[in-house]
């Protein structure tokens, strides 16, 4: 049977108010009666019963994080910033992953929240007028992390997507490159709207107005890139430099071009985003945009916390700065 905490208090020969002070960290307990009590729960293997101490407390100490691939470099990164806070915080989490399926996105709110969490983190890609309407019903707080909502009403904490894949294009260019391809992400997602945006205004400044003629749609994935650099080389005028907005499709180009007998960066430039570990692993390593997704997820799991405990919150939505990191897939100036 479960030891309970009136087998504690029986065991320590105190009463069971003194053993629920003692657990919940009170200090108005006497040195010599907690030592008895933490000794009494070592014997018996007691460990507190967090679902009764949230009944009484209407809290639960949980957050659930909703990212769209557990398997990718990116989202571990950014969980990994979420659950330092969250520790910090005394915040535990429930992970769970939604393959970027909006239906699986759905439900999976509807879980966490069905499962009394004190709050949401969620990462995903499309936030349609069903995903406000849950956000909006919700009876905890919900904060974005790497994830935008157009109407900006749900807290959230990303990097200007435009002002960076404006600032990667431009560099490619003052590198003496007239044709500048991109390898975007799904068309469905704001953020990958942004980067084309941003892309298309450093070309059309530069007096390219077709830009569009050399997009190539991805997934993010490594396939998708290998898959898009056959689309770039079949173009009727070559490009000597491709902006890609994944590490992971990227590696896709480079090992791809490596694969044809083409030199990266010789004969074509390859430029990522984001600075995941991939960017250092690849030779050559990767000139890349530094999108800072540890941050992004303390950051994320900060905001909540201020939320969730009711603190003042100045500034809901949050733009980190980002910065560009030139490495060997791109002529050294």
């Amino acid at each position: 049977m479960n030891v309970t905490i009136y087998d504690v208090a029986r065991e320590a020969n105190v009463s069971m108010a003194t053993v629920s002070r003692v657990v919940n960290g009170n200090p108005n307990v006497k040195p010599a009666t907690r030592k008895k009590v933490h000794d009494a729960i070592e014997r018996l293997g007691y460990r507190p019963n967090a679902v009764a101490r949230g009944l009484a407390s209407k809290k639960t100490t949980t957050v659930g994080v909703i990212i769209p691939d557990i398997s990718s470099i990116f989202f571990a990164e950014l969980a990994r910033g979420i659950e330092d806070i969250a520790t910090m915080y005394n915040y535990n989490i429930i992970l769970s992953n939604s393959d970027q399926n909006k239906d699986k996105e759905l439900h999976l709110i509807n879980a966490m929240l069905g499962k009394q969490v004190d709050g949401l983190i969620f990462m995903g890609g499309d936030i349609t007028d069903d995903h406000i309407r849950e956000f909006k019903t919700s009876s905890v707080p919900i904060a974005l992390a790497a994830t935008v909502d157009e109407s900006q009403e749900t807290p959230s904490v990303n990097i200007d997507y435009e002002e960076a894949a404006y600032d990667a294009t431009k560099m490619l260019l003052e590198s003496n490159n007239e044709r500048i391809a991109f390898i975007s992400g799904p068309e469905n997602t704001l953020i990958n709207t942004r980067k084309v945006t941003g892309y298309k205004r450093a070309m059309a400044e530069k007096g390219v107005e077709d830009a569009d003629k050399y997009i190539v749609t991805g997934d993010y994935s490594y396939d998708s890139g290998h898959e898009a650099l056959e689309q770039i080389l079949e173009m009727d005028e070559q490009p000597s430099a491709v902006f890609v907005s994944s590490d992971e499709m990227a590696l896709g180009v480079i090992h791809g071009a490596q694969d044809r007998g083409i030199r990266v960066p010789e004969d074509m430039e390859v430029f990522g985003f984001d600075n995941t570990r991939l960017a250092t692993m690849v030779r050559p390593t990767l000139s890349t945009v530094v999108q800072p997704m540890y941050d992004i997820g303390a950051v994320a799991m900060r905001l909540l916390t201020k939320f969730m405990n009711k603190e003042e919150v100045e500034e809901k939505n949050v733009v980190l700065p980002h910065r560009i990191i030139e490495r060997n897939s791109t002529q050294q100036k």
